[in-house]
């Protein structure tokens, strides 16, 4: 029951706010009591942290699967792109948005968990990129890597539309890929943003 509990919250926050969303409408949607969530939920803001901890396995899950199907540099992170947009299609508004506005507190701590996925992420993927001849082999990786996390965290943080801060994304993926790429690396990233 606590999984049950734990997917429908999650699926609710997701689509309609973790703000706007209230222990007596999960209860509602599931027919089922609020005391029977709180026996596992103590209150809210944990239902809230442990949603967040499962959208954040879920999406390092997803992005495992797709670096192991070995794309090259540049498709992999678009493939990383259009696995976001498909995971958050249904979302209206920010979470990232939404948890810093709302519950600070807990993005703070997703923040910290966020940090060190993401960075190792674009690491291994600027590594690969310069291995495979699509980025400049003189590249200044920890800086790279610090300019795009800053960057991608930047419009989640301060874009409240999840359309919007997808598209910012999308332009912030292409600016970043522009700024390392090889003349192969720009023909490669012009292929994948007619395929995009």
């Amino acid at each position: 029951m606590k999984d049950r509990i734990l997917q429908k919250s999650t699926d609710m926050f997701l689509r309609l706010g973790f703000k706007s969303i209230t222990m007596d409408d999960i209860a509602c949607e599931m027919c089922i009591s609020k005391k029977t969530i709180y026996k596992y939920f103590a209150n809210k803001d944990i239902l809230i942290e442990e949603s967040v901890q499962m959208v954040h396995k879920e999406v390092h899950q997803t992005i495992t699967k797709i670096v192991s199907q070995n794309f090259n540099a540049i498709e992999e992170n678009f493939e990383i792109r259009r696995m976001f947009k498909e995971m958050f299609k249904s979302v209206e508004s920010s979470p990232i948005y939404q948890l810093k506005k709302h519950y600070p507190e807990i993005y703070e701590k997703v923040l910290s968990m966020q940090v060190s996925i993401c960075e190792e992420c674009f690491r291994d993927n600027i590594i690969k990129g310069i291995n495979e001849g699509l980025y400049r082999k003189e590249l200044d990786i920890e800086n790279y890597v610090k300019f795009y996390y800053t960057l991608i965290f930047s419009i989640n943080e301060n874009t409240m539309l999840e359309k919007d801060a997808q598209e910012l994304e999308l332009k912030a993926l292409e600016y970043h890929i522009r700024a390392m790429a090889t003349l192969t690396g720009i023909k490669e990233l012009e292929k994948q943003i007619l395929n995009h």
